[in-house]
């Protein structure tokens, strides 16, 4: 009977355990949806056929929706007279974007899998994934079993999300509140091999701190973004802003950084940091890729947490 009591026992907790699903894992709808995956990658490479630029906004989608209370896709919610969510947060607003390719494949994941089955957070997850490797970078396993945020909170958003005007010392404090390391801010910056960023968000760099920038690089921002004005006129975050390589590190060795906040990280160790990545391209894919894998697995909802939503847009309507 002893014995008896104790098997039923560790299967009690055994059955707990998977209930809550606490852990996240690469195969997580290798049972429930085999295609998903297949999908996602097929959908996102058509994506970024159609406007490159469309990866570097997959990517940055993912850090935004981990960066406020974990990787929920909790950034996907439209407003409602109960709620103002994370889009219009000043992080986000005129900034974010990629929504739409987000719901294009949520759609068409529900299809192969023959119902609601992959959550809106781990499609996030996936498309930045497949964004890198479309543009040149290394793949990695994206862990899975996200369940999707019921609420957002634009305060949240504003508050925990790190901005481009920070000092090394903000930033540092910020990714440590988020249980990431100095080397961990060093690496995830380093996805701004990606992208492009408006001139509202490093006008103050470019006419308060031009003596730090290489001065030929300085005269070619100015054409972009005058002292006033053109708030959303683009510039590259480095030379190749559709190419996933190491050229962002070496743009904040030779004082090219287009962000105040990039070049705070060419100082003391961060900036031992930057030229080993400058130099071994290699080793930046490899560590960016344990990087996001480490921020993809911040404070996810499992188990009976949250829900999975139908519209990435929505929660689930009982």
């Amino acid at each position: 009977m002893a014995v008896l009591v104790y098997l039923m026992t560790i299967m009690a907790a055994a059955m707990a355990s998977a209930a809550s699903g606490a852990e996240l894992t690469a195969d997580y709808y290798i049972e429930t949806c085999p295609h998903a995956l297949t999908t996602i990658k097929v959908l996102v490479g058509a994506a970024i056929l159609r406007e490159p630029r469309m990866g570097a906004s997959l990517v940055r989608l993912h850090f935004h929706d981990c960066f406020v209370n974990g990787c929920d896709g909790s950034i996907l919610l439209d407003d409602t007279d109960d709620m103002i969510g994370e889009k219009t947060a000043k992080p986000n607003n005129n900034s974010v974007r990629g929504y739409d390719v987000i719901d294009t494949i949520k759609s068409a994941v529900n299809t192969v899998c023959l119902g609601n089955v992959v959550s809106c957070a781990d499609i996030v997850a996936v498309a930045a994934r497949d964004s890198i490797v479309a543009l040149g970078g290394t793949s990695y396993d994206v862990l899975l079993g996200r369940r999707d945020a019921t609420t957002a909170s634009i305060d949240d958003a504003n508050n925990d999300i790190p901005t481009p005007f920070m000092d090394l010392p903000a930033l540092q404090a910020n990714f440590e509140s988020h249980g990431l390391s100095l080397h961990d801010l060093v690496v995830l910056s380093g996805g701004h091999t990606l992208g492009y960023s408006r001139c509202a968000f490093f006008r103050s760099r470019l006419y308060n701190e031009s003596d730090t920038l290489d001065p030929a690089y300085a005269a070619s921002l100015d054409e972009r973004c005058p002292l006033a004005g053109d708030d959303d006129e683009l510039s590259s975050l480095d030379d190749t802003p559709t190419t996933v390589d190491t050229d962002y590190y070496q743009g904040l060795i030779n004082g090219r950084a287009l962000l105040h906040s990039d070049q705070q990280l060419y100082q003391g160790d961060a900036g031992d940091l930057v030229k080993y990545y400058a130099d071994n391209p290699a080793k930046f894919w490899e560590d960016f890729g344990a990087a996001m894998v480490k921020m993809g697995n911040l404070s996810p909802l499992t188990g009976d947490d949250g829900e999975v939503r139908e519209n990435c847009r929505l929660v689930n309507q009982e």
